[in-house]
C-alpha cells in the first residue's frame, strides 16, 4: 500500500472506498467522499482496512 492507492473499507456496515492520504507504521489516512461531505479525512488501523499485518491467533 503506498500513498495514491484506492483502497476499500468498513464504514458503517458499509464498504467505503478512499484514497490513502498519509501512511503510518500502524495507521492511515483516508480521503473519502460522502453525499454531503467532500474530501473527508478518516483515520483506521492498517489492521481494519484488511492489508495490514495478519492477527496472531492463541
Amino acid at each position: 500500500m503506498k500513498v495514491g492507492d484506492k483502497v476499500k473499507f468498513d464504514f458503517a456496515g458499509k464498504k467505503k472506498e478512499g484514497v490513502v492520504k498519509k501512511l503510518f507504521d500502524n495507521s492511515v489516512y483516508l480521503t473519502v467522499e460522502f453525499d454531503r461531505d467532500k474530501q473527508k479525512t478518516v483515520k483506521r488501523k492498517l489492521s481494519q482496512i484488511g492489508s495490514g499485518k495478519a492477527k496472531k491467533k492463541k
